[in-house]
């Protein structure tokens, strides 16, 4: 068999600026277990969907060299309550 990676969505806590002008960036994430991980750079934004299954803002962030893809669910939530989530991934055997 091979490994197959499915996105799902990980909500987390967020540190977000908040400009004059409305803008909003997210500058850094606080993951499950407690850590705490700076954006290093804002790459792009758009509203975009989520290979999730969801719909948001999607901001694509640099994190420690790495690229990520952050998503703020605004009226398309499951909860109807804006969210943060990362997207990631399952592996499955």
């Amino acid at each position: 068999m091979y490994d197959q990676s499915f996105p799902r969505r990980v909500y987390v806590e967020m540190l977000v600026i908040h400009s004059e002008e409305g803008i909003m960036m997210p500058a850094a994430i606080k993951w499950k277990d407690g850590n705490i991980y700076e954006i290093d750079r804002v790459l792009d934004v758009r509203r975009a969907a989520s290979a999730a299954g969801s719909m948001g803002i999607r901001y694509t962030v640099r994190i420690m060299g790495h690229e990520r893809r952050l998503f703020y669910e605004d009226t398309y939530s499951e909860t109807g309550i804006p969210r943060w989530f990362v997207e990631s991934e399952i592996n499955c055997s």
